[in-house]
């Protein structure tokens, strides 16, 4: 069984544009390593937009060097980058988009949400890619609801949909340059579910809504994140009310991680070379 290491509370609020407030679970510039190969975490928790003309959101902004993960749980997202991606993801859908080489992106409410206004909740995971795949060609991938398998727990634990990766036979329809496991978990108050992961892969939780008690006595609630050990196959948990999580597992890369801003790489003369190229023009415009 995968232990677990630590309990980190995230706290505050920030706003990403005008249309993400926004808490951050994690960043690389403190758990990089620990989390390999996750880089980052944002967790906008529900919050209610009134009924707007102006457009909400975050203007254009490069990346380069890794993946975003939007997972869209109330609201609507628009999305359109250099490379030609785009859509719109609504409740329940994933976008997953791949800077890889570099392109600029924008980010916004849908018209539609921001004419009616209602509330609004996502979350943001970026995943980093290996130092081969750096200079991969730009990819988007719209995921949406109906496409991404859900899985019921025994005895009415509750139910996991499978964004990437495999649980119990289902496989999740996002492509990932290397192992990922992604599960959107909803956990029914007063179950125990055992999650089987790989051993020596990194294992890590963050509770959306709702409360888990783990083996060791502690307790998590909304916004924590819990991190296990990398040796192990499974994760336990007994949740002591309703919840929603998110489980990451993934492989670890195990190379540098040097991040500055929108860009992740393994050198920082990669990242001074990926701000030239910002600047004269070659990730695209909008």
């Amino acid at each position: 069984m995968k232990q677990l290491k630590s309990i980190l509370q995230s706290s505050g609020t920030h706003w990403v544009g005008n249309g993400f407030p926004v808490r951050s679970v994690f960043s690389y510039d403190t758990l990089g390593e620990e989390l390999d190969p996750f880089l980052l975490l944002d967790y906008a928790a529900p919050y209610l937009f009134p009924p707007g003309t102006e457009k909400r959101g975050v203007g254009a902004h490069p990346h380069r060097g890794f993946e975003t993960v939007t997972i869209s749980y109330q609201g609507e997202i628009e999305h359109r980058d250099s490379s030609g991606g785009g859509g719109k993801i609504g409740p329940g859908d994933v976008q997953w988009m791949t800077a890889a080489s570099g392109l600029l992106h924008e980010e916004f409410h849908s018209a539609e949400f921001t004419r009616t206004g209602g509330v609004f909740e996502m979350a943001q995971l970026w995943v980093n890619l290996p130092a081969r795949d750096k200079d991969a060609h730009p990819r988007y991938q719209t995921l949406l609801r109906q496409d991404i398998p859900v899985v019921q727990l025994p005895n009415g634990a509750g139910e996991i949909r499978v964004i990437s990766g495999t649980f119990s036979g289902a496989f999740g329809p996002a492509k990932t340059f290397t192992p990922i496991n992604l599960w959107d978990l909803k956990i029914n108050a007063g179950a125990s579910p055992s999650l089987v992961l790989a051993d020596g892969h990194t294992a890590a939780l963050v509770i959306l809504s709702g409360e888990l008690a783990f083996t060791s006595g502690e307790k998590a609630g909304v916004g924590a994140l819990a991190i296990f050990t990398r040796e192990g196959e499974d994760i336990q948990f007994s949740a002591t009310k309703e919840t929603r999580l998110l489980v990451m597992s993934g492989e670890p890369l195990r190379e540098p991680i040097v991040g500055n801003g929108p860009f992740v790489m393994n050198s920082e003369q990669e990242i001074r070379q990926a701000f030239a190229d910002v600047r004269a023009g070659k990730m695209g415009s909008l």
